[in-house]
């Protein structure tokens, strides 16, 4: 029988598959169905409903002096972070993605030092030199790189991973007040909220006559899985596994990433993605996962 320990690494192991499965799975309808920010607008618009839906049969409320730091997690970890992640995939390659978004631990650690003055030690420093080299490589080669890399993709997928490692520093004391389901339901209505103006143009601008089955099927998935289940699976977890567990799972996405694209390029014969992967995204993956390590395992035995 399995135990409540053993579903929420079920639900982990769930969750970032379907992590790792979307950024080839969104990229494939943007931008010729839909453009990035009419995507992050609908999947906001759609988290919103599902989300307090739920939040209907919490009674829970948020006190006023908690609300502005509510709004700065909706603007840091709904809006700015799928608009920049979105918006920097329809540029870059999906395994690119996959591997600087593995650099977000290193921006926890890094905002954890500066704002809640946790302490640095040299394991965690050589963590984040080893991490951020990866990460600037892999950034940096996007600008030469055959295939579907992207400088510019690349870079704003790094702000977006940022923004979310900003956004995770921030929401850590509202964690300890509230239920995890009333927090994400504020965040995505205050994201929404901010991203309103720079999606609705994008929206209003989309052919939606143009859809086919495959285009309703992936904003589908996107809603219902990437956003709305990953969520509530990343919760479920959280109630029985550390944080740290839970970060740990994050090395899945690329390789999901890595297999998937290799399906798409070599097997269902995609030519555009066939140059996607090499030894440089290769050694870069294992600079930012290698820094990662280091820093988790040092968190685990301070």
């Amino acid at each position: 029988m399995l135990t409540n320990t053993h579903k929420a690494h079920l639900a982990l192991l769930g969750a970032n598959v379907i992590y790792g499965a979307n950024y080839l799975i969104a990229k494939g309808i943007m931008p010729n169905k839909i453009g990035p920010s009419a995507f992050v607008f609908i999947r906001l618009f759609c988290g919103v409903i599902l989300f307090w839906i739920i939040k209907f049969f919490i009674k829970e409320r948020i006190a006023k002096k908690d609300m502005l730091r509510l709004a700065l997690c909706g603007l840091l970890g709904a809006a700015a972070n799928q608009l920049l992640f979105f918006n920097g995939l329809n540029l870059t390659s999906p395994i690119d993605a996959s591997i600087i978004i593995t650099s977000i631990p290193v921006m926890v650690l890094i905002f954890s030092a500066f704002i809640l003055k946790e302490k640095i030690t040299l394991n965690k420093l050589l963590g984040i030199t080893i991490g951020g080299i990866g990460a600037v490589l892999l950034i940096w080669y996007g600008n030469t790189a055959e295939g579907t890399s992207s400088f510019l993709g690349n870079l704003l997928v790094f702000l977006n991973a940022c923004c979310y490692g900003l956004y995770l520093v921030i929401v850590k004391p509202l964690m300890k007040k509230y239920n995890s389901i009333t927090l994400i339901s504020w965040v995505f209505l205050f994201g929404f909220v901010f991203m309103f103006p720079f999606g609705i143009s994008d929206l209003l601008s989309t052919d939606f006559s143009s859809f086919d089955l495959n285009t309703y099927l992936v904003i589908t998935f996107v809603v219902i899985f990437t956003t709305f289940f990953a969520y509530l699976f990343n919760i479920y977890a959280l109630n029985y596994v550390s944080p740290s567990v839970n970060s740990s799972y994050v090395y899945l996405q690329p390789a999901v990433s890595f297999i998937m694209v290799s399906i798409y390029a070599y097997v269902l014969m995609h030519d555009e993605y066939a140059q996607d992967i090499n030894l440089i995204k290769i050694l870069s993956s294992l600079l930012v996962v290698s820094g990662v390590y280091l820093i988790s395992r040092k968190a685990k035995l301070t």
